[in-house]
């Protein structure tokens, strides 16, 4: 057994302690996962929201974009809260949402114009983030609805969601298949394993963009929050937050995280990469590159409720977003609104814009080959 998948399991071993202690992982172990419904879209579709409990967590997920609408983990006292933005009704989803909570396909981040070439193919996207196309373009897996199957296996319950992505959807080649697995183990994980296939050459760069405030939803801002990233470079952006290329040090910049700080600390620097993206919203390069099983890259820390949430990833990159772009328009499932600053994303990935980088890490995949990817979320107190 590897070292980090060791470690995985040692910090599933003590958040089942810590719940244990309190009560909550015997009340919420391995119940069978549960649907209701949710909402309508315009044309008649039905939406669902499944719950799922495990390890003193629980999950909320709607078919729609397979949408993580709340995630309830304890603080050091036992008690429950929701760690996820979101909203508390399907026409919000539909017509205001950042991507909260949301499945991010085909291509998780920016591709510059919206443009790549591929086997001597150019291919052209819809431009839905100024001149360039985000997150799949305007209507991206986030707004599709996904088939839903729960499981048990053992201790882990779970949801299978499952989409079909025809060629030229969003003009991307290639008919598309993809698989996203959410599994909440008894030790308190939440393990989101990626699978896909096509049947042409395409690009594809799947992620979840999970917005998270580990003091509560709707509870203020997140800037005094802890962050260790286990990334000594970042890829710097141009104006329109496409990488220029280059892999550049943390070292003496705002973001060095390689020891813990508060998220909010340097913020506020003058540096030009900070003023390109009102904070924040970087890929930065994990130092334990691409691997065949997840391995640390993060912990974040809440002072007050004493939550922690580490991540190990498969994935080479991983996208920080200070939540710059919220802006106190968009009220929230606790009837409060979000303004700057009042959540975080931690987006495991590959590197953004990377069908027009041969430098970084491929994202092309190919008909007889299977793309496979997990990130897991492991859930504890101190």
């Amino acid at each position: 057994m590897s070292t980090s998948r060791r470690t995985v399991l040692a910090g599933a071993a003590a958040a089942a302690a810590t719940l244990t202690a309190t009560g909550t992982a015997h009340a919420w172990s391995g119940r069978l996962p549960s649907r209701e419904l949710f909402g309508q879209l315009a044309d008649g579709t039905k939406v669902y929201r499944w719950t799922l409990a495990n390890g003193g967590t629980r999950l909320k997920v709607l078919s729609y974009g397979g949408i993580v609408q709340s995630l309830e983990i304890p603080d050091r006292r036992g008690r429950h809260a929701n760690v996820s933005l979101g909203f508390d009704n399907l026409a919000d989803y539909v017509a205001k949402s950042p991507y909260f909570g949301a499945l991010i396909g085909r291509y998780g981040n920016r591709i510059a114009k919206g443009r790549f070439t591929l086997d001597g193919h150019s291919y052209q996207l819809p431009l839905n983030d100024g001149p360039n196309s985000l997150h799949g373009g305007d209507r991206g897996f986030d707004k599709r609805v996904w088939d839903i199957e729960p499981f048990t296996h053992g201790s882990d319950v779970g949801l299978v969601l499952r989409y079909v992505s025809p060629d030229g959807e969003a003009g991307y080649p290639g008919t598309l298949r993809v698989t996203v697995t959410y599994t909440l183990t008894a030790g308190g994980e939440w393990r989101i394993d990626y699978a896909a296939t096509t049947d042409r050459a395409t690009v594809v760069n799947l992620t979840s963009h999970t917005y998270f405030q580990l003091a509560g939803e709707g509870s203020g801002g997140v800037h005094d929050h802890t962050l260790e990233l286990a990334a000594a470079r970042y890829t710097p952006v141009d104006s329109t937050l496409i990488p220029t290329g280059e892999l550049a040090t943390v070292a003496r910049t705002p973001f060095d995280f390689r020891r813990a700080k508060a998220i909010g600390a340097d913020l506020r620097e003058p540096h030009p990469q900070i003023v390109y993206g009102k904070g924040i919203d970087h890929n930065f390069v994990l130092d334990k590159g691409l691997t065949a099983r997840p391995e640390y890259a993060l912990t974040v820390g809440e002072p007050a409720s004493g939550r922690v949430m580490r991540m190990y990833t498969t994935e080479p990159g991983m996208q920080f977003y200070s939540g710059n772009f919220l802006d106190g328009t968009l009220e929230g499932t606790s009837g409060r609104l979000y303004r700057q600053g009042d959540g975080f994303c931690l987006e495991s990935q590959h590197f953004p814009d990377s069908p027009n980088r041969p430098e970084f890490p491929t994202t092309v995949l190919r008909p007889g080959a299977v793309l496979r990817s997990t990130t897991v979320h492991a859930f504890s107190t101190r």
